[in-house]
């Protein structure tokens, strides 16, 4: 007798049960309504995404699943891709509810300590570890790469308030009194610019006194080049786009995050119309149809301050303007590398583009674009005025021009000093920041910021400016200078950089997402493993995307060299 046949089922031929609701998390009408009343009415664009969490931030203290998914609805994205963007930049803070679906209450308030090198030598650290039981439980602490003050250092930000020379009192004080906002200072605005001349150089390209060939010669001849760090020379980089097919964009970047640096927001704070009337030379030369200014989060009351002068520029505009839009950056130092910064304009993560091509070529929302660092457009009127040769006249040690150095650290008077090109660091040193502090000898220094290297004082005698320092294994980049004395070590100096890296490397390629992690773990132990540090120093060079993973072992490889009795 044969047995009898037992079906077996298939996979997929089971009857499915109805779905009850839709897949993935809902968008409850509660968080809609409140997300479109922040918004404003529509129609809502993608690429204000970043502007529309800063929003949503700035209202609840935090970002939370609810009004992401709302935005996502409103937007026509999928959650993924909104919920992707508002992890990448540190100053969203992303919660989801807990079991019982409730979300966290967020802080009642945030004090950020910076714990750059400057703050470092400041006294940060003493401030991250008494600080949060001085405040309370309700306010939290926490540490924040360089926020641009370094001449202040050691600085607390209370809110959105930046405590310079900050100690446990003076914090303990804006807490307390809730002064949490930064206010512009005393500075020249639109109607005292308009009284001392300004715009006249406008005027007098957009009526046809000057013309577009000789704007572009004087800017070639004088030498300026790009202030923010690579250095391209500026009438150049005019030239080529112009050159490139309309529409044409521009992307203005004051995104310093370069631990050291803090230039561009001193002169932003005291002439912002010089800044504005360079950057609309600039843009009628080349033919640009829209701007966009990328401003760093942590400068808030330049913020405040440039909305309200941009408000007075198109109110009473003393020639026709192209489209102007501030964009408000969200805490990420790889922001500042131009690609990555035309992603995040562009509402995405700010991870830098694989080139060619070029943003010249390819940039902003698909077009050619004209990227410019603020202090290099702060420049542009004078040039004009004075011509080429009275900048290029300037300068020391065979050097030519001016160069404003971000200087900190161990000096008596730091701030931003303009000096001649070319100048030496012990110049800079005794003649524009009054020497070193009492009880302070020089010792070393870094000459460009995290990523340019660290230089022993024997080497205090090398000319500051582009490809002076490229010899020695660093470079001048946004000529930030920190300063470090006899009671420092470059050995510290370097771990403080290379946490900076690791905090900051965007995450997109391997060597600089593991190869920062690793050099990290390396530098931490008493003695340093030189030829595995020297392997992976060349792995991060030769196959990192961009400059930041490119340039990271800098700081490590010339403590190595010439500072080897601190790593042996």
């Amino acid at each position: 007798m044969t047995s009898p046949v037992i079906p077996i089922a298939r996979a997929g031929a089971t009857k499915k049960r109805k779905r009850q609701a839709p897949r993935g998390r809902q968008v409850l009408p509660p968080a809609l309504a409140e997300v479109e009343s922040l918004l404003g009415p529509g129609p809502y664009r993608h690429d204000l995404l970043i502007e529309y969490f800063h929003l949503i931030n700035d209202r609840y203290r935090q970002l939370g699943a609810p009004h992401l998914a709302a935005l996502a609805r409103l937007l026509g994205l999928a959650q993924t891709e909104v919920y992707e963007v508002a992890t990448f930049y540190h100053h969203f803070d992303v919660v989801k509810e807990n079991a019982d679906g409730i979300l966290p209450a967020p802080p009642a308030l945030t004090v950020r300590v910076c714990d750059g090198l400057s703050c470092e030598l400041g006294g940060a650290k003493r401030l991250l570890e008494k600080l949060p039981a001085l405040l309370g439980h309700d306010v939290r602490v926490i540490g924040a790469p360089c926020v641009g003050r370094c001449e202040q250092a050691p600085v607390a930000i209370v809110h959105q308030k930046p405590v310079p020379a900050a100690t446990l009192e003076s914090v303990s004080n804006e807490v307390q009194a809730q002064n949490l906002y930064d206010k512009p200072k005393s500075y020249i605005g639109f109607e005292e610019y308009l009284g001392a001349g300004g715009y006249s150089v406008l005027r007098d390209c957009i009526e046809h006194r000057r013309d577009v060939e000789s704007v572009l010669k004087t800017m070639e001849d004088s030498g300026l080049r790009g202030l923010g760090g690579a250095g391209f020379p500026a009438g150049r980089k005019w030239r080529i786009v112009r050159g490139e097919t309309a529409p044409r964009l521009m992307a203005v970047n004051i995104d310093e995050g370069e631990p050291g640096t803090f230039k561009d927001r001193v002169y932003l704070e005291r002439d912002p119309h010089r800044f504005l009337e360079g950057m609309l030379i600039a843009a009628w030369a080349v033919g640009i149809s829209a701007i966009y200014i990328y401003l760093r989060d942590e400068y808030h009351g330049c913020r405040a301050l440039l909305e309200t002068e941009l408000a007075k520029l198109q109110d009473d505009p003393p020639a026709p303007l192209p489209k102007i839009e501030l964009r408000r950056g969200a805490g990420a130092y790889i922001c500042g590398e131009e690609s990555a910064m035309i992603e995040s304009i562009e509402g995405k993560r700010g991870m830098p583009r694989l080139r060619p091509p070029y943003v010249a070529q390819v940039g902003l929302f698909g077009r050619p674009t004209l990227e410019h660092n603020m202090e290099t457009l702060y420049w542009v009127r004078e040039l004009l005025e004075n011509g080429a040769e009275a900048f290029a006249s300037q300068g020391r040690n065979g050097r030519k021009g001016l160069r404003s150095f971000s200087v900190s650290g161990r000096v008596k008077n730091p701030g931003v000093k303009l000096a001649p090109a070319g100048i030496t660091v012990r110049q800079l040193i005794d003649e524009y920041c009054g020497g070193m502090k009492d009880g302070h000898a020089f010792y070393g220094y870094l000459p460009g910021g995290a990523s340019g290297g660290i230089l022993p004082a024997s080497l205090g005698d090398i000319p500051l400016d582009f490809d002076t320092l490229q010899p020695y294994g660093c470079f001048i980049g946004s000529a930030a200078v920190i300063v470090l004395s006899s009671q420092d070590t470059a050995k510290a100096a370097a771990r403080s950089m290379m946490r900076f890296f690791e905090h900051e490397s965007c995450g997109q390629c391997t060597p600089c997402r593991v190869g920062t992690a690793k050099a990290n773990m390396l530098i931490a132990k008493d003695k340093w493993d030189k030829p595995l540090l020297a392997d992976l120093s060349q792995v991060l060079r030769d196959a990192s995307i961009c400059g930041l993973g490119q340039a990271a072992p800098n700081p490590v490889d010339t403590v190595i060299k010439y500072f080897p009795d601190e790593v042996s």
